[in-house]
């Protein structure tokens, strides 16, 4: 059992950037591939990053080269960097963890083993 929780979302201007965290309780953090994940109102959740167990990282096209998701297993931390933020990246987001193999998959069609509740970020134009 994993439990995660977000937090760093809030009101930025284009152009500017914003860190979200995410914490994981639990000692087997380092065993979960975790990811982040965006939603708008009547859409989709929507795949965004991921990092697997040895480090190695996954992006959606629209933010790869501005957003850079990291992990901290010592401190049981994942965090997305979100840099030449634009109105579009407006959403809540939401941090993940999964422990399948294939959790790439899994990913891209926005599923995960446990979710956070979610952090609102809003990009002004």
């Amino acid at each position: 059992q994993v439990q995660l929780v977000e937090s760093g979302g809030g009101l930025v201007q284009a152009g500017g950037s914003l860190r979200l965290s995410c914490a994981a309780s639990g000692r087997t953090f380092s065993r979960y591939a975790m990811g982040w994940f965006r939603q708008t109102p009547g859409q989709a959740r929507e795949f965004v990053a991921a990092i697997n167990l040895g480090g190695g990282t996954y992006y959606a096209d629209s933010v790869k080269g501005r957003f850079t998701i990291s992990r901290d297993n010592a401190k049981n931390t994942v965090t997305l960097q979100m840099n030449s933020l634009k109105p579009e990246d407006t959403a809540v987001y939401y941090c993940a963890a999964d422990d399948g193999i294939g959790f790439y998959v899994r990913f891209r069609r926005a599923v995960a083993d446990y979710w956070g509740q979610g952090t609102q970020v809003t990009v002004s134009s």
